[in-house]
């Protein structure tokens, strides 16, 4: 993995915990150094990133990345097109979830923010691993995108428009 996918990936992953995140424990999961991280969250830092360092491990406490969500509607063999256009725009599919009638808001986590991970995750719905959650709503449903300003935001909003994957508000 490069340096600034892992960072990516690492911004996203602080996003997604709820408890701080031990240096060794990031080292690990990233197959890294410890003092590898370290440097990652100097640089982050240096962005811009709010980044705490704990006696527990490292916590984002904010983020100068915003997020929008948009309720779409398409077909699974669509699903490969969506999801590249969106981190080919630059934004990260954050979760997938959808409104069930008798269960509620049904949500999964996704942090997609490559054309690997996009790759990676069809795949696993093509092998039979998993279906989409879209599925038990007829092909609707909702992803949180993460992007670094908001007209990257509005970049991806108006390319899913071009493919008639956005939901019309009523």
């Amino acid at each position: 993995m490069k340096a600034d996918d892992r960072r990516k990936e690492l911004v996203n992953l602080l996003l997604s915990v709820e408890k701080p995140m031990a240096g060794g424990e990031l080292a690990e999961h990233f197959g890294v150094s410890r003092q590898i991280i370290v440097q990652d969250v100097a640089l982050l830092k240096a962005g811009g990133y709010d980044i705490l360092s704990t006696h527990s491990g490292y916590v984002l406490q904010k983020s100068p990345l915003v997020e929008r969500v948009f309720k779409l509607y398409h077909t699974t063999e669509q699903t490969e097109d969506e999801l590249t256009c969106i981190v080919d725009l630059g934004g990260t599919v954050v979760n997938v979830f959808v409104w069930h009638k008798v269960y509620g808001k049904v949500e999964a986590a996704l942090n997609i923010f490559s054309r690997l991970h996009v790759k990676q995750f069809i795949e696993g719905v093509r092998t039979g691993k998993s279906s989409e959650l879209m599925n038990i709503t007829g092909g609707y449903h909702y992803h949180t995108v993460r992007a670094e300003s908001e007209e990257i935001l509005d970049r991806i909003e108006d390319a899913l428009k071009q493919r008639n994957f956005i939901v019309p508000e009523i």
